[in-house]
C-alpha cells in the first residue's frame, strides 16, 4: 500500500515499481528528485490506485496510460520556442559566436522529448542558412517519445511561439488542430535514444540545449551531468540550459556565465 505520510522513506513496494518501470521504459526513477514519487502517489489518488502493481500493471497495458504517467512527471512536457526570449538570444547572439569558418555548428539537443525544441533549432538553421550537415542530434530516453517526434505532428497549442512566417515555411496544417513539421527541417534533425545517465556522450560540439531536464535531477547526478557536458563540448562551445536551472559552482567546473542560462565552456 502507499504510505500517506511520508514521501521520503519510500516503501519496499515503490523500490519494486522503479524497477520494473526502469525495465519497461529505460528510465531510471532513481535519478530522480524525491518529488516525483509524490507526483506518483498524486497520480494514483487520481486514478484510484492504491498498490504499486496494479499502477504498474495499467501503464504496461495501456500506452495511452503510459503517456499521461510521463507527461505527468512532466518528464516529456514541452512546445516549438519555449521561452521564446531565450530563442531569440540564441540566434541573435549565441550562434554567431560559435560559428567558425572553417565548419558547420554541431549542435546537440538533449532530453528532447517529442521534439519540439530541436525543431525549433532546426528552424533557426534555416533561416541563418546554416549548413545541413552535420544534422542537430536529438536524444531522449523515451523511445515512444521519440516515435512521435519523428512522425513530427503536433497540436496547434504546441505552435503558439511560432512566428507567422515560421508557420508557413516550415509546417503544414493537417486539420483544424493538427500541423506537420516539413520535410526540410525534419531532414536537419537526427533522433537517437540516449540515456544521460548511463550512456558516453559525443565530444566537439559547438551548442548543446538541455533544458528542464536536469532539474528533476538529485545534486549528484546534476553535477555529473554538467561535468560530463563540459566535456562533449569543444572549448568554447556553449551550453543553454532552463529558465528555472543555474549551474551552481559554474566556474569550478569549466564554464563561464556568458548570458542568462548560457553557459561557455573555457577549459
Amino acid at each position: 500500500m502507499v504510505s500517506k505520510n511520508d514521501y521520503t522513506s519510500f516503501p519496499r513496494e515503490y523500490e519494486e515499481f522503479k524497477k520494473k518501470f526502469f525495465e519497461l521504459s529505460g528510465i531510471n526513477l532513481n535519478s530522480y528528485k524525491h518529488q516525483i514519487h509524490r507526483r506518483v502517489h498524486m497520480l494514483m489518488k487520481k486514478w484510484n490506485i492504491d498498490n504499486y502493481d496494479e499502477l504498474f500493471r495499467l501503464i504496461s497495458t495501456d500506452k495511452g496510460k503510459y503517456m499521461d504517467f510521463l507527461n505527468y512527471l512532466t518528464i516529456n512536457v514541452s512546445e516549438f520556442f519555449r521561452n521564446p526570449e531565450r530563442f531569440d538570444t540564441l540566434e541573435k547572439e549565441i550562434i554567431p559566436m560559435v560559428m567558425r569558418p572553417d565548419r558547420s555548428i554541431k549542435a546537440w539537443s538533449a532530453g528532447c522529448a517529442t521534439g519540439e525544441e530541436p525543431y525549433s533549432l532546426a528552424m533557426v538553421f534555416e533561416d541563418l542558412k546554416i549548413s545541413k550537415t552535420p544534422r542537430i542530434l536529438a536524444t531522449d530516453i523515451d523511445r515512444d517519445a521519440l516515435e512521435k517526434a519523428k512522425k513530427g505532428i503536433y497540436e496547434a497549442k504546441q505552435l503558439q511561439n511560432v512566428k507567422p512566417d515560421r508557420l508557413r515555411k516550415y509546417f503544414l496544417k493537417k486539420s483544424d488542430n493538427l500541423y506537420e513539421v516539413s520535410q526540410v527541417i525534419k531532414n536537419r534533425v537526427n533522433f537517437k535514444r540516449h540515456d544521460l545517465v548511463l550512456d558516453p556522450f559525443d565530444k566537439d560540439f559547438d551548442l548543446i540545449l538541455c533544458r528542464n531536464v536536469v532539474i528533476y535531477l538529485e545534486r549528484e547526478v546534476k553535477e555529473k551531468l554538467y561535468r560530463k557536458f563540459r566535456d562533449a563540448l569543444r572549448i568554447g562551445g556553449v551550453l543553454m540550459v532552463g529558465n528555472t536551472e543555474q549551474i551552481f559552482g559554474y566556474r569550478e567546473l569549466g564554464f563561464r556565465s556568458i548570458k542568462p542560462f548560457f553557459y561557455q565552456r573555457v577549459k
